[in-house]
């Protein structure tokens, strides 16, 4: 599902953000992706979504070869690929139901689907009730129901979290966890960055690590020593 074969990425020159990458994460997996602060995190994402190009090597995701893929490709590219943040990246001035919509009518989903799926994906994470809300007036938590909400409602095979439970005390970042956790066990493909080890150690998945841009280890679920 997604492979970096010998990937290296540096912003400055003789100075590598991720040096000789080597890894392959399988359909339907869960993997945390772990590391203090420029270890490199932040650069593996933005690989995956084609905001960065690597200075070398190859990454192939959902059978695609980024190498290959043409600019104006890239935004169908994206629709496979689901992303929450920390910090939300909610839209101010529109409800519950607006923000989850708005990344259907990019992709000019009718207004029959609209009002069908939404609604669904609003009860999946647990947010019917709230759909007129402004997310304002919701909890961090919620607001970050609706971004998951929102990243999921085209139904991509990935979903990639950076640090989706930074801003969140320990309740709302465990229901968030959770909610990731049975999105998995839909079958979709999540890959979590996060600093959080209280959370990556009860979880009990493939942990990634890395240090100043190389990866130190890729430890299956039981193995991990973090």
């Amino acid at each position: 599902m997604i492979t970096l074969t010998h990937v290296t990425k540096c912003y400055t020159e003789g100075i590598p953000a991720l040096n000789d990458i080597n890894i392959d994460i399988e359909e339907g997996e869960f993997v945390f992706i772990v590391g203090n602060s420029g270890s490199g995190k932040s650069t593996f994402l933005k690989l995956l979504t084609k905001e960065l190009e690597p200075s070398s090597g190859q990454i192939i995701v959902n059978g695609t070869n980024l190498k290959k893929l043409r600019q104006r490709r890239v935004p169908l590219y994206r629709r496979n690929i689901g992303m929450v943040y920390q910090d939300f990246r909610l839209l101010k001035d529109r409800n519950v139901y607006e923000n989850v919509a708005f990344a259907q009518r990019v992709i000019e989903r009718s207004p029959r689907q609209i009002k069908k799926e939404v609604p669904l994906m609003l009860s999946m994470v647990g947010l019917a009730a709230k759909y007129r809300s402004n997310p304002k007036q919701l909890s961090g938590g919620e607001q970050q129901r609706v971004a998951i909400a929102r990243a999921l409602i085209n139904k991509p095979k990935i979903l990639l979290a950076d640090e989706p439970t930074g801003n969140l005390d320990p309740s709302n970042a465990w229901d968030i966890m959770n909610l990731l956790d049975s999105i998995n066990a839909r079958g979709t493909t999540v890959v979590v960055v996060t600093h959080n080890m209280e959370i990556v150690k009860a979880m009990n998945k493939r942990v990634i690590t890395l240090k100043k841009g190389v990866m130190v280890s890729d430890e299956l679920p039981g193995e991990s020593n973090a």
